[in-house]
C-alpha cells in the first residue's frame, strides 16, 4: 500500500481542469494525493467506448482502490469539452449514467 492517502478522479485531459479538480478534492477529502486518470471527454468515453477502453478506466480504478486505498472515485465533466463537446445538461445526464456504470464494477 502507499504512503499517504489518496481519492480517485476520472477526469478530463484538459489541463485547465487537472489543478482545480487536484485542489478541490484535496480539500474536501483531506487526502494527500489524487489519482488522477483522463481520457479526452471521459463521460463520453465510459459510455460510448468499447470493451477495451471500458476495461482500461475500470482497470485504473481498481489500481488506485487496490494499491493506494482510496475510497472517494469522482467521475469528472467540464464546460467547452473538446472529446465530448454537449450543453450542460447532456452533460450532467452523462456524468449520473457514468456514476452508475462505475457502481456496476464492485470495486
Amino acid at each position: 500500500m502507499a504512503e499517504g492517502t489518496f481519492v480517485t478522479a476520472i477526469n478530463c485531459m484538459d489541463g485547465r481542469v487537472q489543478e482545480p479538480v487536484i485542489k478541490w478534492m484535496k480539500s474536501k477529502y483531506e487526502v494527500d494525493y489524487v489519482d488522477m486518470i483522463t481520457e479526452a471527454g471521459p463521460n463520453k468515453y465510459l459510455l460510448d467506448g468499447n470493451e477495451d477502453q471500458v476495461n482500461s478506466l475500470k482497470s485504473k480504478v481498481d489500481i488506485s482502490y487496490s494499491k493506494h486505498g482510496s475510497k472517494v472515485l469522482a467521475m469528472v465533466g467540464h464546460h467547452d469539452c473538446a472529446g465530448n463537446p454537449v450543453n450542460k445538461e447532456e452533460k450532467a445526464a452523462q456524468i449520473k449514467q457514468a456514476i452508475k456504470k462505475i457502481n456496476t464494477w464492485g470495486i
